[in-house]
Protein backbone atom coordinates (compact mmCIF):
# COMPACT_ATOMS: atom_id res chain seq x y z
CA UNK A 1 0.00 0.00 0.00
CA UNK A 2 0.86 4.06 -0.54
CA UNK A 3 0.92 6.57 1.30
CA UNK A 4 1.62 9.91 -1.23
CA UNK A 5 1.88 13.42 0.90
CA UNK A 6 1.95 16.23 -1.67
CA UNK A 7 4.20 18.44 0.44
CA UNK A 8 3.56 22.05 -0.88
CA UNK A 9 0.09 23.33 -1.04
CA UNK A 10 -1.20 25.36 -3.78
CA UNK A 11 -5.22 26.28 -4.09
CA UNK A 12 -5.21 25.91 -7.96
CA UNK A 13 -3.56 22.70 -8.20
CA UNK A 14 -4.09 20.95 -5.14
CA UNK A 15 -7.31 19.08 -5.88
CA UNK A 16 -6.79 18.03 -9.00
CA UNK A 17 -3.31 16.37 -7.15
CA UNK A 18 -5.36 14.83 -4.64
CA UNK A 19 -7.50 13.44 -7.12
CA UNK A 20 -5.12 12.09 -9.08
CA UNK A 21 -3.57 10.63 -6.55
CA UNK A 22 -6.80 8.67 -5.19
CA UNK A 23 -7.19 7.31 -8.59
CA UNK A 24 -4.37 5.05 -8.40
CA UNK A 25 -6.09 1.54 -6.79
CA UNK A 26 -2.54 0.96 -4.57
CA UNK A 27 -2.89 4.29 -2.91
CA UNK A 28 -4.64 4.22 0.74
CA UNK A 29 -4.25 7.45 1.92
CA UNK A 30 -3.41 11.15 0.70
CA UNK A 31 -1.36 13.32 2.87
CA UNK A 32 -1.86 17.15 2.37
CA UNK A 33 0.68 19.35 5.13
CA UNK A 34 -0.60 22.80 5.63
CA UNK A 35 2.29 25.27 6.03
CA UNK A 36 0.46 28.20 6.98
CA UNK A 37 -2.10 28.62 4.13
CA UNK A 38 -4.09 31.32 3.41
CA UNK A 39 -5.41 30.29 0.02
CA UNK A 40 -8.23 27.68 1.37
CA UNK A 41 -5.66 25.22 0.33
CA UNK A 42 -6.44 22.57 3.12
CA UNK A 43 -10.25 23.00 2.71
CA UNK A 44 -9.82 22.30 -0.90
CA UNK A 45 -7.29 19.40 -0.01
CA UNK A 46 -10.19 18.01 2.11
CA UNK A 47 -12.72 17.86 -0.03
CA UNK A 48 -10.64 16.40 -2.76
CA UNK A 49 -10.43 13.80 -0.04
CA UNK A 50 -7.11 14.09 1.28
CA UNK A 51 -6.39 14.25 5.43
CA UNK A 52 -5.24 17.68 6.01
CA UNK A 53 -2.16 18.17 9.00
CA UNK A 54 -0.92 21.29 9.87
CA UNK A 55 3.02 21.80 9.57
CA UNK A 56 5.01 22.45 12.72
CA UNK A 57 7.43 24.58 11.03
CA UNK A 58 7.65 26.62 7.87
CA UNK A 59 9.04 25.28 4.69
CA UNK A 60 9.43 22.48 2.55
CA UNK A 61 11.50 20.21 4.43
CA UNK A 62 9.77 20.45 7.59
CA UNK A 63 6.33 19.41 5.76
CA UNK A 64 7.40 16.81 4.22
CA UNK A 65 8.66 15.22 7.61
CA UNK A 66 5.13 15.80 9.05
CA UNK A 67 3.65 14.26 6.25
CA UNK A 68 5.85 10.74 6.69
CA UNK A 69 4.63 10.58 10.51
CA UNK A 70 1.29 11.07 9.53
CA UNK A 71 2.06 8.05 6.90
CA UNK A 72 0.69 4.96 7.70
CA UNK A 73 2.47 2.74 4.68
CA UNK A 74 5.31 0.96 4.21
CA UNK A 75 5.82 3.34 0.66
CA UNK A 76 6.09 6.86 0.56
CA UNK A 77 5.14 8.91 -2.09
CA UNK A 78 5.98 13.19 -2.26
CA UNK A 79 4.18 14.62 -5.13
CA UNK A 80 4.49 18.40 -5.17
CA UNK A 81 1.17 20.04 -4.48
CA UNK A 82 2.22 22.80 -7.63
CA UNK A 83 2.21 20.23 -10.85
CA UNK A 84 -0.04 20.38 -13.36
CA UNK A 85 -0.79 17.65 -15.75
CA UNK A 86 0.61 14.43 -14.23
CA UNK A 87 1.06 11.32 -16.24
CA UNK A 88 -1.46 8.84 -15.67
CA UNK A 89 1.01 6.05 -14.68
CA UNK A 90 3.07 8.19 -12.47
CA UNK A 91 2.81 6.24 -9.26
CA UNK A 92 2.80 2.95 -10.82
CA UNK A 93 5.83 4.11 -12.63
CA UNK A 94 6.91 5.63 -9.77
CA UNK A 95 6.53 2.74 -6.63
CA UNK A 96 7.09 -0.27 -9.11
CA UNK A 97 10.71 -0.62 -8.46
CA UNK A 98 10.51 -0.04 -4.29
CA UNK A 99 7.29 -3.11 -4.64
CA UNK A 100 9.43 -5.34 -6.72
CA UNK A 101 12.44 -5.33 -4.35
CA UNK A 102 14.90 -3.48 -6.82
CA UNK A 103 15.42 -0.06 -5.32
CA UNK A 104 14.73 1.94 -2.05
CA UNK A 105 14.66 5.61 -3.20
CA UNK A 106 13.33 6.77 -6.37
CA UNK A 107 13.51 9.91 -8.00
CA UNK A 108 11.53 10.90 -10.88
CA UNK A 109 13.07 12.41 -14.15
CA UNK A 110 11.31 14.70 -16.28
CA UNK A 111 11.73 17.41 -19.00
CA UNK A 112 10.48 20.74 -18.04
CA UNK A 113 10.28 24.69 -18.91
CA UNK A 114 13.01 25.27 -16.16
CA UNK A 115 16.19 24.05 -14.69
CA UNK A 116 18.57 27.03 -13.55
CA UNK A 117 18.93 25.99 -10.38
CA UNK A 118 19.70 22.61 -10.91
CA UNK A 119 21.76 23.38 -13.88
CA UNK A 120 23.88 25.94 -12.89
CA UNK A 121 23.98 25.02 -9.03
CA UNK A 122 23.11 21.79 -7.91
CA UNK A 123 24.73 19.64 -10.69
CA UNK A 124 28.26 21.57 -10.60
CA UNK A 125 28.55 20.69 -6.72
CA UNK A 126 27.50 17.42 -6.98
CA UNK A 127 30.18 16.56 -10.08
CA UNK A 128 32.76 17.78 -7.17
CA UNK A 129 32.20 16.27 -4.00
CA UNK A 130 29.92 13.83 -4.67
CA UNK A 131 30.04 12.14 -8.11
CA UNK A 132 28.46 8.90 -7.76
CA UNK A 133 25.39 11.25 -8.22
CA UNK A 134 26.39 13.73 -10.86
CA UNK A 135 24.34 11.38 -13.53
CA UNK A 136 20.99 12.39 -12.28
CA UNK A 137 18.79 14.26 -14.21
CA UNK A 138 16.55 16.26 -11.27
CA UNK A 139 18.43 15.85 -8.31
CA UNK A 140 16.24 18.21 -7.12
CA UNK A 141 13.12 17.26 -7.81
CA UNK A 142 10.48 16.95 -5.26
CA UNK A 143 9.05 13.69 -7.02
CA UNK A 144 10.21 10.48 -5.01
CA UNK A 145 9.03 7.58 -4.11
CA UNK A 146 10.98 5.85 -0.90
CA UNK A 147 11.05 3.34 1.71
CA UNK A 148 9.76 4.21 5.42
CA UNK A 149 12.05 3.03 7.18
CA UNK A 150 14.92 4.45 5.13
CA UNK A 151 13.43 7.78 5.09
CA UNK A 152 12.66 7.96 9.12
CA UNK A 153 16.66 7.51 9.11
CA UNK A 154 16.97 10.55 6.83
CA UNK A 155 17.75 14.03 7.77
CA UNK A 156 15.03 16.68 6.35
CA UNK A 157 16.43 19.68 6.09
CA UNK A 158 13.55 22.46 6.72
CA UNK A 159 13.99 24.09 3.24
CA UNK A 160 14.28 23.66 0.01
CA UNK A 161 17.96 22.18 0.42
CA UNK A 162 15.51 18.85 1.54
CA UNK A 163 15.30 17.17 -1.97
CA UNK A 164 19.12 16.94 -2.49
CA UNK A 165 19.72 16.46 0.99
CA UNK A 166 17.73 12.97 1.41
CA UNK A 167 19.38 11.70 -1.73
CA UNK A 168 22.87 12.21 -0.73
CA UNK A 169 22.19 10.62 2.65
CA UNK A 170 20.31 7.55 0.95
CA UNK A 171 22.99 7.20 -1.32
CA UNK A 172 25.93 7.22 1.20
CA UNK A 173 23.18 4.97 3.72
CA UNK A 174 23.62 2.53 0.69
CA UNK A 175 20.28 2.42 -0.50
CA UNK A 176 19.56 1.77 -3.63
CA UNK A 177 18.58 4.43 -5.49
CA UNK A 178 16.68 4.51 -9.04
CA UNK A 179 15.75 7.09 -11.30
CA UNK A 180 12.20 6.84 -13.27
CA UNK A 181 11.27 9.02 -16.70
CA UNK A 182 8.12 10.15 -16.31
CA UNK A 183 7.86 12.39 -19.20
CA UNK A 184 7.23 16.48 -18.95
CA UNK A 185 6.06 17.73 -16.38
CA UNK A 186 4.94 21.59 -15.85
CA UNK A 187 5.29 23.69 -11.99
CA UNK A 188 4.65 26.96 -11.80
CA UNK A 189 7.64 29.48 -12.42
CA UNK A 190 9.86 31.15 -9.56
CA UNK A 191 10.62 34.89 -9.65
CA UNK A 192 14.68 35.21 -9.98
CA UNK A 193 14.60 36.27 -6.14
CA UNK A 194 12.98 32.93 -5.31
CA UNK A 195 15.78 31.19 -7.17
CA UNK A 196 17.91 32.89 -5.37
CA UNK A 197 17.33 32.08 -2.17
CA UNK A 198 16.64 27.86 -3.25
CA UNK A 199 19.98 28.09 -4.84
CA UNK A 200 21.41 29.21 -1.56
CA UNK A 201 19.69 26.31 0.30
CA UNK A 202 20.76 23.82 -1.96
CA UNK A 203 24.48 24.92 -1.63
CA UNK A 204 24.55 24.77 1.99
CA UNK A 205 23.22 21.70 1.75
CA UNK A 206 25.38 20.36 -0.59
CA UNK A 207 28.35 21.66 1.63
CA UNK A 208 27.20 20.65 4.74
CA UNK A 209 26.77 17.08 3.70
CA UNK A 210 30.61 17.23 2.41
CA UNK A 211 31.58 18.01 5.07
CA UNK A 212 30.12 15.53 7.24
CA UNK A 213 31.00 13.06 4.94
CA UNK A 214 34.14 14.54 4.91
CA UNK A 215 34.40 15.09 1.52
CA UNK A 216 35.06 19.29 2.50
CA UNK A 217 37.08 21.15 5.37
CA UNK A 218 34.77 21.82 7.79
CA UNK A 219 36.02 25.34 8.81
CA UNK A 220 35.59 26.86 5.42
CA UNK A 221 31.97 25.66 5.48
CA UNK A 222 30.99 27.20 9.00
CA UNK A 223 32.61 30.38 7.09
CA UNK A 224 30.21 30.07 4.44
CA UNK A 225 27.01 29.26 6.59
CA UNK A 226 27.36 31.89 8.76
CA UNK A 227 28.19 34.61 6.07
CA UNK A 228 24.65 33.63 4.60
CA UNK A 229 22.68 33.57 8.17
CA UNK A 230 24.21 36.95 8.29
CA UNK A 231 22.74 37.65 5.30
CA UNK A 232 19.26 36.81 6.23
CA UNK A 233 19.24 39.60 8.87
CA UNK A 234 20.44 42.70 6.35
CA UNK A 235 18.12 44.93 5.51
CA UNK A 236 18.40 44.40 1.77
CA UNK A 237 17.70 40.65 2.29
CA UNK A 238 14.07 41.71 4.14
CA UNK A 239 13.44 44.48 1.48
CA UNK A 240 12.85 41.70 -1.15
CA UNK A 241 11.05 39.15 0.86
CA UNK A 242 8.60 41.92 1.42
CA UNK A 243 8.37 43.25 -2.12
CA UNK A 244 5.15 46.15 -1.94
CA UNK A 245 2.69 45.44 0.17
CA UNK A 246 0.37 47.99 1.49
CA UNK A 247 0.26 46.64 4.91
CA UNK A 248 2.44 45.71 7.86
CA UNK A 249 2.42 43.97 11.41
CA UNK A 250 5.23 44.16 13.68
CA UNK A 251 5.28 41.86 16.37
CA UNK A 252 7.38 41.22 19.36
CA UNK A 253 8.87 37.76 20.21
CA UNK A 254 8.96 37.12 23.76
CA UNK A 255 5.89 37.97 25.86
CA UNK A 256 3.91 38.10 22.57
CA UNK A 257 4.62 35.22 20.42
CA UNK A 258 6.15 32.88 23.10
CA UNK A 259 5.54 32.74 26.20
CA UNK A 260 8.97 32.72 27.65
CA UNK A 261 11.68 34.85 27.40
CA UNK A 262 14.74 32.70 24.76
CA UNK A 263 17.37 34.29 26.88
CA UNK A 264 16.15 33.37 29.90
CA UNK A 265 15.83 29.65 28.73
CA UNK A 266 18.94 29.84 27.22
CA UNK A 267 20.42 30.92 30.36
CA UNK A 268 18.29 28.18 32.57
CA UNK A 269 20.03 25.55 30.05
CA UNK A 270 23.83 26.73 30.24
CA UNK A 271 23.98 27.70 34.06
CA UNK A 272 24.11 31.52 33.46
CA UNK A 273 20.42 32.41 35.13
CA UNK A 274 22.37 33.81 37.81
CA UNK A 275 24.28 36.37 35.46
CA UNK A 276 21.71 37.03 33.51
CA UNK A 277 19.27 38.10 36.02
CA UNK A 278 22.11 41.08 36.65
CA UNK A 279 21.12 42.30 33.35
CA UNK A 280 17.40 41.56 32.62
CA UNK A 281 15.75 44.27 32.61
CA UNK A 282 17.72 46.52 32.79
CA UNK A 283 16.26 49.56 30.64
CA UNK A 284 18.27 51.96 32.42
CA UNK A 285 21.30 50.79 30.39
CA UNK A 286 22.38 51.68 27.29
CA UNK A 287 20.29 48.57 24.46
CA UNK A 288 23.48 48.26 22.69
CA UNK A 289 25.33 47.84 25.73
CA UNK A 290 23.46 45.68 27.28
CA UNK A 291 22.37 43.29 24.24
CA UNK A 292 26.48 43.44 23.89
CA UNK A 293 26.78 41.57 28.08
CA UNK A 294 24.19 39.80 27.69
CA UNK A 295 26.05 38.11 23.95
CA UNK A 296 29.04 37.29 26.48
CA UNK A 297 27.03 35.14 28.69
CA UNK A 298 27.03 33.10 26.15
CA UNK A 299 30.12 32.56 24.76
CA UNK A 300 31.21 28.72 23.93
CA UNK A 301 27.38 27.78 23.40
CA UNK A 302 26.62 25.48 20.81
CA UNK A 303 24.41 27.00 17.91
CA UNK A 304 22.50 23.57 18.06
CA UNK A 305 21.44 24.57 22.12
CA UNK A 306 20.17 27.71 20.41
CA UNK A 307 18.27 26.24 17.82
CA UNK A 308 17.07 23.78 20.86
CA UNK A 309 15.88 25.79 23.23
CA UNK A 310 14.09 27.94 20.58
CA UNK A 311 12.25 25.54 19.04
CA UNK A 312 11.21 24.08 22.26
CA UNK A 313 9.50 28.08 23.75
CA UNK A 314 6.03 27.28 24.14
CA UNK A 315 3.87 29.44 21.89
CA UNK A 316 1.57 31.81 22.90
CA UNK A 317 -1.95 30.67 22.18
CA UNK A 318 -3.93 31.85 19.23
CA UNK A 319 -0.24 32.91 17.93
CA UNK A 320 -0.36 31.02 14.62
CA UNK A 321 -3.78 31.95 13.99
CA UNK A 322 -3.46 35.82 14.50
CA UNK A 323 -0.43 35.87 12.16
CA UNK A 324 -2.24 33.84 9.15
CA UNK A 325 -5.17 35.70 10.18
CA UNK A 326 -2.96 39.48 9.55
CA UNK A 327 -1.89 37.76 6.37
CA UNK A 328 -5.18 36.68 5.36
CA UNK A 329 -6.03 40.28 5.24
CA UNK A 330 -3.25 41.30 3.53
CA UNK A 331 -0.40 42.18 5.86
CA UNK A 332 3.34 41.22 5.82
CA UNK A 333 4.46 39.79 9.31
CA UNK A 334 7.93 40.67 10.88
CA UNK A 335 9.21 39.46 14.31
CA UNK A 336 10.89 42.49 15.77
CA UNK A 337 12.98 41.67 18.81
CA UNK A 338 15.90 42.70 20.43
CA UNK A 339 16.99 38.66 21.30
CA UNK A 340 19.34 37.28 18.97
CA UNK A 341 18.04 36.35 15.39
CA UNK A 342 18.70 32.81 15.01
CA UNK A 343 15.76 32.51 18.02
CA UNK A 344 13.77 34.75 15.95
CA UNK A 345 14.18 32.82 12.57
CA UNK A 346 12.93 29.44 14.51
CA UNK A 347 10.25 31.52 15.89
CA UNK A 348 8.92 33.12 12.87
CA UNK A 349 8.69 29.98 10.81
CA UNK A 350 7.12 28.35 13.79
CA UNK A 351 4.31 30.82 12.84
CA UNK A 352 4.52 31.17 9.49
CA UNK A 353 5.61 35.27 9.60
CA UNK A 354 7.12 36.83 7.06
CA UNK A 355 10.26 38.23 8.26
CA UNK A 356 12.10 38.96 11.79
CA UNK A 357 14.49 41.44 12.71
CA UNK A 358 16.83 40.84 15.72
CA UNK A 359 20.72 41.13 16.81
CA UNK A 360 23.22 38.69 15.34
CA UNK A 361 25.29 36.50 17.58
CA UNK A 362 28.42 35.21 15.58
CA UNK A 363 29.21 31.73 15.39
CA UNK A 364 32.66 30.52 14.70
CA UNK A 365 32.90 26.33 13.59
CA UNK A 366 29.57 26.00 15.37
CA UNK A 367 30.12 27.84 18.93
CA UNK A 368 28.92 31.35 19.86
CA UNK A 369 31.50 33.76 19.73
CA UNK A 370 30.02 36.15 22.26
CA UNK A 371 30.05 38.99 19.95
CA UNK A 372 26.81 40.37 18.96
CA UNK A 373 26.15 42.60 15.97
CA UNK A 374 23.34 45.03 16.57
CA UNK A 375 20.52 44.53 13.79
CA UNK A 376 21.06 47.45 11.40
CA UNK A 377 17.75 48.07 10.95
CA UNK A 378 17.58 48.99 15.16
CA UNK A 379 19.77 52.11 14.07
CA UNK A 380 18.41 55.20 12.09
CA UNK A 381 19.41 58.44 11.37
CA UNK A 382 16.68 60.36 11.46
CA UNK A 383 14.58 57.66 13.56
CA UNK A 384 13.50 57.27 17.04
CA UNK A 385 14.23 60.72 18.84
CA UNK A 386 14.63 58.38 22.29
CA UNK A 387 17.30 55.95 21.68
CA UNK A 388 19.79 55.33 18.96
CA UNK A 389 18.90 51.29 19.00
CA UNK A 390 15.33 51.53 19.14
CA UNK A 391 12.44 48.96 17.76
CA UNK A 392 10.80 52.27 16.20
CA UNK A 393 13.00 52.12 13.66
CA UNK A 394 12.76 49.07 12.43
CA UNK A 395 9.33 50.69 11.53
CA UNK A 396 11.02 53.89 10.39
CA UNK A 397 13.50 51.53 8.15
CA UNK A 398 10.42 49.86 6.62
CA UNK A 399 8.47 52.74 5.81
CA UNK A 400 11.48 54.36 4.23
CA UNK A 401 12.15 51.26 1.87
CA UNK A 402 8.79 49.85 0.89
CA UNK A 403 7.01 52.94 0.87
CA UNK A 404 4.00 51.82 3.25
CA UNK A 405 1.86 53.85 4.82
CA UNK A 406 2.18 55.01 9.12
CA UNK A 407 -1.00 54.46 9.58
CA UNK A 408 -1.18 50.80 7.78
CA UNK A 409 1.40 49.73 10.30
CA UNK A 410 0.16 47.20 13.08
CA UNK A 411 2.74 46.84 16.41
CA UNK A 412 2.14 44.52 19.31
CA UNK A 413 4.37 44.97 22.05
CA UNK A 414 3.97 44.04 25.80
CA UNK A 415 6.95 45.62 27.30
CA UNK A 416 8.89 49.41 28.25
CA UNK A 417 11.71 48.12 25.41
CA UNK A 418 8.87 48.02 22.81
CA UNK A 419 6.98 51.36 24.07
CA UNK A 420 8.26 53.74 21.14
CA UNK A 421 7.32 51.15 18.42
CA UNK A 422 4.05 51.37 19.66
CA UNK A 423 4.07 55.18 19.92
CA UNK A 424 5.13 55.35 16.13
CA UNK A 425 2.66 52.59 14.63
CA UNK A 426 -0.70 53.55 13.12
CA UNK A 427 -2.18 50.78 14.94
CA UNK A 428 -1.31 49.43 18.23
CA UNK A 429 -1.96 46.61 20.88
CA UNK A 430 -0.12 46.14 24.13
CA UNK A 431 -0.64 42.36 24.54
CA UNK A 432 -0.72 41.54 28.25
CA UNK A 433 1.14 44.60 29.29
CA UNK A 434 3.92 44.36 31.88
CA UNK A 435 3.32 48.09 33.23
CA UNK A 436 0.60 50.46 33.08
CA UNK A 437 2.88 52.77 30.85
CA UNK A 438 2.76 49.63 27.73
CA UNK A 439 -0.94 50.03 28.34
CA UNK A 440 -1.27 53.56 28.07
CA UNK A 441 1.19 53.89 24.94
CA UNK A 442 -1.09 51.41 22.69
CA UNK A 443 -4.65 52.16 21.45
CA UNK A 444 -5.67 48.88 22.45
CA UNK A 445 -5.01 45.92 25.50
CA UNK A 446 -5.80 42.54 24.79
CA UNK A 447 -5.17 39.12 27.06
CA UNK A 448 -4.74 35.66 27.28
CA UNK A 449 -4.89 34.99 23.60
CA UNK A 450 -3.44 36.67 20.73
CA UNK A 451 -5.93 35.96 18.31
CA UNK A 452 -8.02 38.46 20.39
CA UNK A 453 -5.53 41.00 19.25
CA UNK A 454 -6.14 40.69 15.79
CA UNK A 455 -9.83 40.47 16.30
CA UNK A 456 -10.38 43.87 18.60
CA UNK A 457 -8.77 45.33 15.22
CA UNK A 458 -11.04 44.03 12.95
CA UNK A 459 -12.90 47.23 12.18
CA UNK A 460 -9.88 48.56 11.52
CA UNK A 461 -8.18 45.91 9.33
CA UNK A 462 -11.22 45.02 7.22
CA UNK A 463 -12.90 41.89 6.81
Amino acid sequence: MISVVPALNESQTIGSVVEFARRHPLVTEVIVVGDGSIDGTPDLARQAGAAVVTSSLLGKGASMEDGLKAANNEVILYLDGDVRDLPDDLVQRMCDPILAGDADFVKAAFTRARGRVTTLTARPLLRIFFPELAHFEQPLGGIIAVRKALLEKLRFETDYGVDIGLLIDASVLGARIAEVFIGHIEHDSQPLEALGDMAMQVVRVILDRASSYKRLNPKYLSEILEVERRKQAELATIEKKLGRPTSLALIDMDGVLVRDRFVVRLAEATGQSQNLADLLDRFDMDPEERIRHIGKLFTGVSQDTFLAVAQTLELTPGAVEAVISLRQKGFRVGVVTDSFFIASEVIRRRIFADFSVAHVMRFQRGKASGKVTIAPAFLHPHGCALHRCCKANVLQHLIDRINVSRDHVLAIGDNINDLCLLRAAGMSVAFEPKARVVADAAQYVAHSNLLDAVKILNGTLGP
